[in-house]
Order: C-alpha cells, then structure tokens, then sequence
C-alpha cells in the first residue's frame, strides 16, 4: 500500500511551533505571520516560562492547540486564554429522569466540542427523550 500526499502552492502548510516562546520560536512564528498564503500554525508548545507570550501567540494565530510543560503554567494558560480549548458538558440525564418518574437508557450524556474563537457565541443544545439524544452547534 502505498500513500502520497499532494501539497500544492495554492494551499498554506501546517507548522507545528516547539518551543514557541523562545527566540527561534519566535522567528518562526514571524516568517509564518510574514507568509500567511504559505504557512498557518497548527499548534505551539512551550516550557511554560512566558505563559502571557504563549497565550498572545496563541491568539495571534487562531491556534487551537497549545501545550506546555510545566503544570502551573499549564493552569495560568488556562486562565489566559478563558474559553480557548477542548471543552466537555455532563448532562446527569439519569438523576433528571428518575426526578420525572420516567426509565430512561442514557444515565448521563457527555458532549465534547472545542472553542477556538471565545469572541463566538456557542449554543450546545442537547436534545433529549429517554431513549435517545442529539446535540448539534447552533447559533
């Protein structure tokens, strides 16, 4: 089995940042800034030793992705960057029908979704019977 990827010069590559907030780092982010029709950033990683330079590059990027080493630092991004990020709703839907007197299948609905611009609007809305359920992203 053989696999090819075509990579045309219409089509900006993907750049993975290690080390973003280091001086490297950011000389790579300033020849992707320089180039957007050539490259877009695909996600940063850091130590964690400039949480504010990771969050700016973050959004200076429209990243959806960022790592960083350090565990404190990991929290301060998190505070850095409020709504950016993976994100898990947990709907107790079995507590909610055994309030109504109604057997239900799912004791508990999980949705899972990610928000990469928090200037958005999001609307999650979950649709529920006692044996089944959607959800969708509405607006």
């Amino acid at each position: 089995m053989t696999t090819s990827i075509a990579i045309t010069a219409d089509e900006p590559r993907d750049v993975l940042v290690l080390g973003s907030t280091g001086s490297i780092g950011t000389q790579v982010l300033d020849v992707v800034a320089a180039r957007p029709q050539r490259f877009r950033v695909a996600g940063l990683a850091a130590g964690g030793s400039d949480v504010a330079l990771l969050a700016a590059q973050a959004r200076a990027h429209h990243v959806r992705r960022v790592a960083v080493a350090d565990p404190a630092a990991a929290v301060a991004l998190c505070r850095e960057l409020p709504g950016v990020g993976m994100h898990r709703l947990l709907f107790d839907t079995g507590a909610y029908f055994t309030r109504a007197g109604v057997d239900s299948f799912y004791p508990a609905v999980t949705i899972t979704f990610v928000i990469d611009d928090p200037e958005q609007h999001y609307h999650v809305p979950l649709l529920l019977s006692p044996f089944a359920y959607s959800t969708y992203r509405g607006s």
